[in-house]
This record gives structure tokens, C-alpha cells and sequence, in this order.
């Protein structure tokens, strides 16, 4: 006998969202109630069909089987799996790309940036038109001081050499509209610093300022050394001054070599040379350390040209539950010999992208 496959029920409306949250998580197994806490009230009380995609980078911890268990009640929530950890800023691509809503914002899950915010940046997008509204850090004073210090170096760095589009003390909280997040995904670069990327674009924007609040569990995951592959990124991403400033530190290195050539040939017309042994040794590092620091800087530089010639993805997306719909294989028969009970065999789930079978 045949049968027809039972339409699916899709996970989520097909109705297309007014506003995408995406949030990228990595081990927050701790923090996650809390964000759901807090989160979802403000996002109901919008009145209006929305989405939070969050995106798990490759989690080790139990933060897949809370997501899971989250969604259950949550029908709004997306669960967006990477196949390994990619990286925060990989993760924060990966949802804004897959996000559907007519705007798109970003969040990080340790709630250091207050949600409630949200409604603001939404308010302030659709009241003066704008595509872009950043969430500027007004008060630091939960961060370490170390931490403020370091930032507020980056800050004046990366304005320095890329201009001053770049909002200050603004993160990754931000709202998008979907003209920015499709212009986003026309840009060829296969891993964006989207601090800088953003106020590049020029579309309009604006700022919300709010107080950034203590970590609300568990402990950070931006360690010393990613923060410094941010700002690496950053700088070399946008400018090649720091090419420039290894051609200026060789010209100098030079000129310093001369004056100690010229300084030597007089002492020695003078009759005045005496074993310098410290001077040498000196000059010795010094050229030493400019060669190997242009080494680096050029190196850097080719490094970045050689991942964009392998055109490696920075993320393979493992699951997105947007895109399970689970349908049923119609019930098979099996016909009966003489003298036999006819067997049904059992249901299984299968995704909605199997075109229809027919078992005879």
C-alpha cells in the first residue's frame, strides 16, 4: 500500500519577526536562567512577533541541554549550534546572518548590558530613522580598573587610526535594521571586527547610554589574550599603519646607526676610542628588536592575506531549530502471509527537506 506524508508544524511563526536578539553563548551554564529571567519579560511586553537566536558556540558545559529545555517553553527562542567554538565575534555573525526580524540586535549573556535597554534602542531606531543605534557605555565603574584602563587605550587607538565613526566605549550591544545587516553580509571579509565594520557602513545612527552592570554569574570568557587579538584585529584589519610604522622604525633605526658611525670617526680622529663593549651590545639589541618587530608587523599582515586566499568560513553551523521540522513517515504495511498478523511499523521523525516517499 502507499502512503502520504503529514504536513509539519513549523517551529517557530512563519510570521517574520519585528525584532531578532541574538545572543552568542559559550559555557554559561550558570548565567542562562537569569538571562532568560530578564530577557523575555521585556521582549513580551513589545506587543509585537520577535525572536531570540542564540547562538551556542560549541559549548562544553550543560548550556545546550538548558537551551533545550528553555526553548520548551519559550517558543521564541532559536537555537543556532555551532559545529566547534569559533569565536565571539564568529558566533555574534553567525546570528545576526540567520536572524529574520525587520531589526536585528546583539547582546551579550553575562546581562553586564542591562536588556531592558532593548526597548530603547528599538524606540529610538523607528522614531529618527535610524538603521544603526549603538549602546555606549555611560558609566564603567564595575570593571576592573585594569580593564577601563585597557579599554579606554583601545579605544583611542583604533579611533586614531581608523576615524572617529567609531563611538566610544561601544561594544557589541547594538541595533541593526535589516538594510545594515544585509549590507553586512555583501562585505567579502571572512572574519569582520564589527566594532569598526558598523560605523563604516555610514548608515545612520545613533547612541543610548547606560550604566554597565557586574556580571551577573559565572566568569568572563574574553580572556587577555582574545582582547588582545581584538585589538590586533582591529588595527590590522583597517589600516596599514602599522606598516608604516615599521618603515619609520627601520629609517630610524638607520639614522641612529649613522650618528653612531659618524660619532665613532671622530672619536677615533681624536685618539678617544676605548673598548665600548655596552654601546655595542646596546645597538646590537636595538637593531635586533626593530628587525623582528617589522618581521612581525609584515607578518601579521601576510597572515591575514593568507586565510583570505584559503577562503575558509570562520563557523560551520552545526543545527538551527528554525530549520527542523519535524514530519512523520507514514505507516507502513507489511503484507500479511497466510495465517499472519499484518505489521505496522512504527513513526520516525524526519526532517522536512525528505521529499514525500511512497513505501509499497
Amino acid at each position: 500500500m502507499s502512503g502520504e506524508l503529514k504536513t509539519g508544524v513549523c517551529a517557530v511563526t512563519s510570521r517574520e519577526p519585528a525584532l531578532s536578539v541574538v545572543v552568542p553563548i559559550y559555557n554559561e551554564e550558570s548565567v542562562l536562567p537569569l538571562l532568560v529571567e530578564r530577557l523575555r519579560p521585556v521582549l513580551d511586553g513589545l506587543g509585537e512577533p520577535y525572536e531570540v537566536v542564540a547562538v551556542d558556540d560549541g559549548s562544553t558545559d550543560a548550556t545546550p541541554v538548558l537551551l533545550v529545555g528553555m526553548r520548551r517553553g519559550w517558543p521564541q527562542l532559536r537555537i543556532v549550534r555551532l559545529r566547534r567554538n569559533s569565536g565571539h565575534q564568529a558566533a555574534l555573525i553567525a546570528g545576526l546572518f540567520r536572524a529574520r526580524g525587520s531589526y536585528v540586535a546583539s547582546i551579550d549573556a553575562d546581562l553586564q548590558d542591562p536588556p531592558e535597554v532593548l526597548v530603547e534602542m528599538l524606540r529610538l531606531a523607528r522614531d529618527g530613522g535610524l538603521d544603526i543605534v549603538y549602546g555606549v557605555r555611560g558609566d564603567r565603574s564595575t570593571d576592573t580598573t585594569f580593564k577601563r584602563s585597557t579599554a579606554g587605550i583601545y579605544y583611542r587607538v583604533v579611533r586614531r587610526l581608523v576615524g572617529n565613526a567609531v563611538p566610544a566605549q561601544a561594544g557589541d550591544f547594538r541595533l541593526l535594521s535589516r538594510a545594515t545587516v544585509e549590507a553586512l553580509r555583501e562585505l567579502p571579509e571572512r572574519r569582520p571586527v564589527l566594532r569598526l565594520v558598523v560605523p563604516w557602513l555610514g548608515f545612520p545612527s545613533g547612541e543610548v547610554s547606560y550604566v554597565r552592570e557586574p556580571r551577573a554569574a559565572g566568569s568572563t570568557k574574553y580572556s587577555l589574550s582574545r582582547m588582545f587579538r581584538l585589538a590586533t584585529d582591529s588595527i590590522t584589519s583597517f589600516s596599514g599603519a602599522p606598516l608604516r610604522a615599521a618603515t619609520w622604525l627601520g629609517a630610524g633605526g638607520m639614522l641612529l646607526c649613522l650618528v653612531m658611525v659618524v660619532f665613532a670617526v671622530v672619536m677615533y680622529f681624536r685618539d678617544s676610542t676605548v673598548t665600548g663593549w655596552a654601546s655595542l651590545y646596546v645597538a646590537v639589541l636595538f637593531l635586533g628588536a626593530v628587525q623582528l618587530l617589522c618581521l612581525g608587523l609584515l607578518g601579521e599582515y601576510i597572515a591575514r592575506i593568507y586565510a583570505a586566499v584559503q577562503g575558509r568560513p570562520s563557523y560551520f553551523v552545526g543545527s538551527d531549530t528554525a530549520d527542523l521540522v519535524e514530519e512523520a513517515v507514514p505507516v507502513t504495511e507489511v503484507p500479511p502471509q497466510p495465517g499472519e498478523v499484518p505489521v505496522r511499523g512504527p513513526e520516525v521523525p524526519v526532517l522536512a527537506t525528505e521529499a514525500p516517499r511512497v513505501v509499497r
